[in-house]
């Protein structure tokens, strides 16, 4: 398809074209088939391509489980596995023992919040040795430092 651009004075020789013209007109479309042929290109599924998922930097997870668990009161660990280790434990000293439920409760909060504590001065050795994570050697000197058998 060509456009012509009409020159006023030379109506009675004909049509006359102007270079410049065409080429403005030839431009237009080119933008005009780029632009088109973009948005099919967008518009379509990448092919061959998979998308990857999001990732956080790391230690950004990690702080906002941080300030999860300390918003909440509830216990950390599950209820049903704690009173089948308490009961097991229970078993090695007498047989045919009986738990009420507060009882259990009871022994997993004390168990929890020594466990806490314990995790808190680890990771204070830890710190104090210029790491950040934390290693079986500082849980046994935040024993030691507490006064607590091996």
């Amino acid at each position: 398809m060509r456009l012509y651009v009409v020159d006023a004075m030379c109506i009675h020789s004909g049509l006359v074209i102007l270079e410049y013209a065409d080429l403005i007109v030839r431009k237009l479309l080119q933008n005009w088939i780029t632009r088109d042929r973009q948005v099919a290109r967008m518009s379509q599924p990448l092919a061959g391509r998979v998308k990857r998922p999001h990732r956080f930097r790391p230690g950004t997870v990690a702080l906002r489980e941080i300030r999860k668990y300390q918003k909440n009161t509830d216990l950390l660990i599950q209820k049903l596995p704690f009173q089948r280790l308490v009961r097991e434990i229970a078993q090695n000293y007498k047989t045919d023992l009986r738990f009420q439920s507060h009882a259990v409760l009871a022994l997993q909060e004390a168990a929890e919040a020594y466990l806490v504590g314990l995790f808190e001065d680890t990771n204070l050795c830890a710190i104090h040795a210029k790491r950040v994570t934390i290693m079986p050697k500082d849980v046994q000197l935040a024993r030691r430092i507490r006064g607590e058998r091996h």
